[in-house]
């Protein structure tokens, strides 16, 4: 969708575009409420600055979205969709690395009360059970705080993914990087 667009949008159609980037409701209300921005890097930007705002309730409240690493999210919602592709390394996991990474969902979601979160685009199966491996060994603080930081890379991710400006005519990457920094 053109940057346009997605101004252009009455403010409930742009906010349901926005919630599936994150589904955090302040700051899904704010971008929709701050249009126009005039280009993706500075919509992007906006995003990445007000997301170092989220809180441990910000982040609960977005994972009730977001399936288990290693499960295979299924549905026609966008949200599903995107899951599906960002987790795309996981179909061809072995049997024992799923199990692993299953084994340590369980073990997390027992030491933190919410499902691990990692961006797991661009990350195979085994980089995303190391990181699970080390972030089990996080205080609770140090860890929603670094979970949040996945929520916002995520959320990039899908908002570049999402958007792109019409003056550069370039077509939305669904594999594109964050260039600015949660």
């Amino acid at each position: 969708m053109l940057l346009t667009e997605f101004e252009s949008l009455p403010a409930d159609e742009a906010a349901d575009l926005v919630r599936v980037w994150a589904d955090v409701p302040a700051w899904v209300a704010t971008l929709v409420a701050e249009r126009p921005y005039g280009s993706v890097s500075a919509l992007a930007a906006r995003a990445a600055e007000l997301a170092r705002e989220w809180t441990e309730g910000d982040l609960d409240a977005a994972l009730a979205q977001h399936p288990r690493i290693g499960d295979r999210p299924t549905g026609p919602g966008a949200e599903a969709g995107h899951s599906r592709r960002e987790q795309a390394s996981m179909s061809d996991a072995a049997a024992g690395m799923r199990e692993s990474i299953a084994a340590g969902n369980a073990e997390y979601e027992r030491r933190f009360g919410r499902v691990f979160l990692i961006r797991a685009a661009g990350r195979s199966p085994e980089e995303m059970l190391g990181e699970l491996e080390r972030r089990l060994g996080n205080p609770p603080e140090a860890e929603w705080r670094e979970a949040a930081g996945q929520l916002a890379e995520i959320a990039l991710l899908r908002l570049r993914a999402a958007l792109h400006d019409a003056q550069l005519g370039a077509e939305p990457r669904p594999d594109a990087e964050p260039t600015e920094e949660p």
